[in-house]
């Protein structure tokens, strides 16, 4: 089944079109959508939605449509997340329940705080991922995702917040000048992994409108009515391993922490599935070694530390029991096939 998104993160897709002088309801029914998006708990394939965006920029020359469609948002886009979002009592708790409930919005779009990952430590990583089958280069999704990030922390952090970098993991669309002016710091593309970086004692700020009761009351609802709605655990964990590679975070004890689990028992319902923490993280570790030798340059040592493996001589280990060769020989093989195939 596809993953679906709430039409609530087309909001103001409608105005902007009109304003850029296009159709949106052409350019919707081209995409097989709702001419109309009234109802903002339809849910939508996310596969449409990325296409529809990457189509819409292109049509209407507007390399920054996903920024400015960001731009146009609150964070009441989130729906009852939001209510949870709003009422817990930091902002560090605010980011958890994000981080935990996001499913309920958007079914392929997920974040989690990274912490370590980072030379200086007083920096955290909210690394942003979107996981969906059959799809072209989410460029434009990205934006949206990374830009509705940073405007929604900005309104909830106020003076609190502060962005120090802004990651993503595509070129730029637009002049770099347009990202950072709309991010306000650096920004820098073709990263591993799309990212906001931002002070660690972001997650300390109090929310002083935090009402804890109407916090229960959302809670309470996205428990009872979606709890048991969420997808297997063995690819959520998967997708927590990928967002977490190469970071202290990428542990049994932290992933079950994410979970709100004891290790044993995440272990446990695991295996119920028929896997383990390890076997997914190996595999996990494994599609990236694969990533990063055939599609970059990045020295060994580079791609050791990426993958959070404890030295270049654990990368040679672990390639020569997944491929049967060394990395060096796996990526000139690779290189010579991608050369043969354009030939």
């Amino acid at each position: 089944m596809a993953d679906m998104v709430r039409a609530a993160g087309l909001r103001g897709f409608h105005a902007l079109v009109s304003r850029l002088g296009g159709d949106p309801a052409a350019l919707l029914r081209r995409h097989g959508l709702p001419t109309t998006l009234d109802d903002e708990e339809l849910l939508l394939p996310v596969g449409k939605l990325v296409h529809l965006l990457e189509n819409s920029a292109q049509v209407l020359e507007c390399p920054d449509l996903g920024l400015q469609l960001a731009q146009a948002q609150d964070i009441s886009i989130l729906g009852p997340v939001a209510v949870a979002i709003q009422n817990s009592p930091t902002i560090g708790e605010a980011l958890q329940v994000a981080s935990r409930y996001l499913f309920v919005h958007n079914q392929a779009m997920s974040f989690t705080p990274v912490f370590d990952s980072l030379p200086d430590t007083r920096l955290v990583e909210l690394r942003y991922t979107v996981e969906a089958s059959d799809l072209p280069p989410a460029r434009q999704s990205f934006d949206v995702m990374m830009g509705g990030g940073h405007r929604f922390l900005s309104l909830l952090g106020g003076d609190h917040y502060r962005l120090m970098a802004a990651h993503l993991p595509h070129s730029p669309r637009a002049r770099p000048a347009v990202y950072e002016r709309y991010f306000g710091v650096k920004v820098q593309f073709k990263q591993a992994n799309a990212a906001l970086i931002i002070t660690r004692d972001l997650f300390d700020a109090p929310l002083p409108q935090a009402n804890a009761t109407l916090r229960g009351l959302a809670t309470s609802y996205l428990e009872q009515n979606f709890g048991k709605t969420r997808k297997a655990l063995v690819p959520r964990v998967r997708m927590a391993v990928k967002r977490a590679l190469g970071s202290p975070q990428c542990s049994l004890d932290r992933i079950a922490e994410l979970f709100a689990m004891h290790p044993r028992t995440l272990q446990r319902h695991l295996a119920d599935e028929g896997l383990t923490f390890e076997a997914i993280r190996d595999t996990v570790t494994k599609d990236a070694a694969l990533r990063f030798l055939s599609t970059s340059r990045l020295p060994l040592s580079q791609v050791s530390t990426l993958l959070g493996l404890s030295e270049q001589s654990a990368l040679t280990r672990s390639c020569n029991r997944w491929f049967g060769e060394t990395p060096s020989a796996l990526r000139r093989r690779l290189a010579e096939a991608k050369d043969g195939n354009q030939a």
